[in-house]
């Protein structure tokens, strides 16, 4: 699924995301999202979520449903 498009995202998913830090490198982080932080229905670079750990970034990959 499109980590671009904000109705694939919800809390509990479990995605790949894209910190600050990382967007040069382009290192993925793994984790569950706690919270949408991206109000619009679309973003180019990937809706912004805080995954369960309390780090912030776009989402690259829709992985699963948490279990």
């Amino acid at each position: 699924m499109d980590g671009n498009i904000r109705a694939n995202i919800s809390t509990g998913l479990h995605v790949t995301i894209v910190l600050k830090k990382d967007q040069k490198t382009g290192k993925l982080t793994t984790g569950v999202v706690q919270r949408i932080l991206t109000n619009s229905r679309t973003h180019p670079h990937g809706i912004k979520v805080r995954l369960e750990s309390g780090e912030i970034g776009r989402v690259k990959e829709i992985l699963d449903r948490k279990v």
